[in-house]
């Protein structure tokens, strides 16, 4: 086995399909399948079987998948550490971000470090926070930066915190709130979580829901063409907008806030590539 095998066998097992496998191996179903019999061959047993719709994995062929990821990560870690004993600050940041975070912050800031690094390159994962968990988790990307409370037994640090905000495209009166047309969308647990505590403590109806959309995006639309209200975080906002935006607090005058978090295992801290990308994180990012 070699390199690609290894990726081959770690892609296939998470897709349980040769086509979307070979799709996101750039390669034809012919040629996967080709390697693939190839392997069978050389462990003389069979890796997986189809079922309908899809395939499913042996036994042997679990074990092989569990194999294959476990050298794919120290390939990856030996290319990390051999670029990171050259002087220059080099190498591939793989990095796990939350959706909002990286549509609003995260070009502006990679577009900044490499100026300052120009031989550093990105790998960039997005996603809800509970994704880039499990990417932290399988030690698939080297920094991870969530939004919510969540548990981690490495390193964790407070990168941002913003308020929570009502929007509406007219002004509207919060105590009237229940009685309000009211946008929905789909989001992670930590946030709706958050909201759902905040209009709890304020009201003891739910809100009068009249649409649910995919995304913040899409919500914040609806919020401009007057087709209800809605609860953002401030990260979403911009001047452009034009909305009417009301910071939210509970009863007891605090605001509602909404955390940022950077996760990273201290073993990450070896490389100079990701010790620069925090420095530069921690100077650039306001609490």
């Amino acid at each position: 086995m070699d390199e690609k095998d290894w990726i081959a066998i770690r892609v296939l097992y998470e897709e349980k399909s040769i086509t979307r496998a070979a799709e996101r191996l750039y390669i034809s179903q012919p040629a996967l399948t080709y390697r693939l019999k190839n392997l069978e061959k050389e462990f003389g047993t069979s890796i997986f079987f189809k079922i309908k719709g899809g395939i499913e994995f042996t036994s042997e062929g679990i074990h092989l998948a569990g194999y294959a990821g476990e050298m794919v990560k120290k390939l990856q870690q030996t290319k990390d550490y051999m670029l990171n004993m050259q002087n220059e600050v080099r190498g591939t940041l793989r990095l796990g971000v939350s959706s909002n975070f990286a549509q609003y912050k995260l070009p502006k800031l990679l577009k900044r470090f490499s100026i300052q690094f120009p031989h550093v390159q990105f790998n960039v994962n997005t996603g809800w926070s509970t994704e880039i968990m499990h990417l932290l988790d399988s030690s698939s990307v080297q920094l991870g930066i969530l939004r919510g409370n969540y548990e981690w037994y490495g390193i964790k640090t407070l990168l941002h915190k913003e308020r929570l905000c009502l929007i509406s495209k007219k002004q509207v009166e919060l105590d009237n709130l229940p009685e309000l047309p009211f946008i929905n969308y789909k989001t992670d647990s930590s946030l709706k979580n958050l909201i759902n505590g905040w209009w709890h403590d304020r009201f003891s109806e739910p809100p009068l829901v009249t649409m649910e959309t995919d995304r913040q995006e899409t919500c914040k639309e609806m919020v401009k063409n007057d087709l209800g209200v809605s609860i953002l975080p401030e990260i979403c906002m911009q001047p452009s907008d034009n909305l009417h935006t009301y910071g939210l607090s509970y009863k007891n005058g605090e605001p509602v806030l909404r955390n940022t978090w950077l996760m990273y295992n201290q073993e990450s801290l070896k490389l100079s590539s990701v010790r620069k990308f925090i420095e530069f994180l921690n100077k650039n990012v306001t609490l």
